[in-house]
């Protein structure tokens, strides 16, 4: 079986909590975000873009999770708060991949979102073959306007998901997969 082929089949989603230093280097990040843009779109319309969060920012990014939390959860446990403050801190680095889909005369925005799924896919395979670990997320950061207008989103942007990269501090065992028979039928 050839590299790439072999390399896809044993893609396996990293937790958060089990990335962490080394994280990729200026280079390889360049490279995963360059692998991650070269999607099918329609129209080169370029439906979405990146955000980098790396270093300190984890820790705003943090800060502000957790006083949202707590001001839509005023009788939340700390354990609570400090859960949603770390949500960000364990990878070191972490992409928010944002949908930039919008109506267009010819290309629907269906097209325009799947193609920043293909964004998020592309830059898991990226990061996994350059060794790392990486898990595509979404949770209520992805929704929340507060989170999204301090990420500098659009009103008309969305979060297409976060996806955290590291090195895996642990191998996750394979989970159960769709059984081809069960998803496939000829026409």
């Amino acid at each position: 079986m050839n590299e790439s082929l072999s390399r896809l089949l044993s893609r396996r989603s990293v937790p958060p909590r089990w990335l962490g230093e080394p994280g990729p280097s200026a280079q390889e990040i360049e490279a995963m975000l360059t692998a991650a843009a070269r999607v099918p779109d329609h129209g080169k319309l370029v439906p979405w873009r990146f955000i980098l969060i790396e270093g300190d920012a984890r820790q705003r990014m943090g800060d502000l999770l957790a006083q949202a939390f707590q001001a839509d959860n005023p009788d939340a446990d700390p354990e609570k708060i400090a859960a949603e403050r770390e949500r960000f801190a364990k990878a070191p680095l972490v992409v928010g991949v944002v949908s930039r889909a919008a109506p267009h005369a010819k290309i629907p925005e269906w097209e325009q979102v799947l193609s920043a799924g293909a964004v998020c896919m592309n830059l898991l395979n990226a990061a996994t073959a350059l060794g790392y670990g990486a898990s595509w997320l979404s949770g209520w950061a992805c929704f929340d306007r507060r989170v999204l207008d301090a990420l500098g989103l659009a009103p008309t942007e969305r979060m297409a998901g976060y996806v955290h990269i590291g090195t895996a501090k642990e191998k996750p065992t394979d989970r159960d997969r769709p059984n081809l028979a069960d998803i496939v039928t000829r026409f």
